[in-house]
């Protein structure tokens, strides 16, 4: 799929970690294919939402590696950048959680991004995992299918 057919009808999109991942960090593989969603995000044609469970996941290796400057950019990322809201856990996504794991056997990192992204309105998700497109109350995107 084109990025282009992919961003066609979102206003609001749920980001996973790995695609906040391979943004910040420049992957080589992937870069590419996330820049224009967060394109799209810095010109505010759409919003994007993420769990407060994006930024550990984000920031471990950093944190591990003593990398002081990429775990700034991930802060900086999801905590203070115009268009990208990270949502705290509420009981009300974690019981949803629970519902996706139950209906999907997600692993509950995997089911509070998506509960998420659901109860936030979202109109599609980003990820780049395969499994996550069993899930049918969201149009799920996987990078590695996107084209440019």
């Amino acid at each position: 799929m084109r990025v282009e057919d992919a961003l066609r009808g979102v206003a609001h999109l749920g980001l996973d970690t790995t695609p906040v991942v391979y943004f910040v960090e420049g992957n080589p593989e992937f870069h590419a294919r996330c820049v224009p969603f967060f394109a799209a995000i810095d010109n505010r044609e759409i919003e994007a939402i993420t769990s407060t469970i994006t930024l550990p996941e984000a920031l471990v290796h950093p944190l591990r590696t003593g990398d002081a400057s990429r775990a700034t950019a991930f802060r900086t990322l999801l905590l203070a950048t115009q268009g990208i809201t990270t949502v705290p856990l509420t009981v009300v996504i974690a019981e949803r959680t629970a519902r996706l794991r139950a209906d999907y056997n997600l692993r509950t990192p995997d089911a509070v991004q998506i509960a998420t992204a659901l109860l936030s309105g979202c109109d599609a998700f980003l990820t780049n995992d395969e499994k996550l497109k069993r899930v049918t109350e969201l149009r799920v995107i996987v990078v590695t299918d996107l084209t440019l």
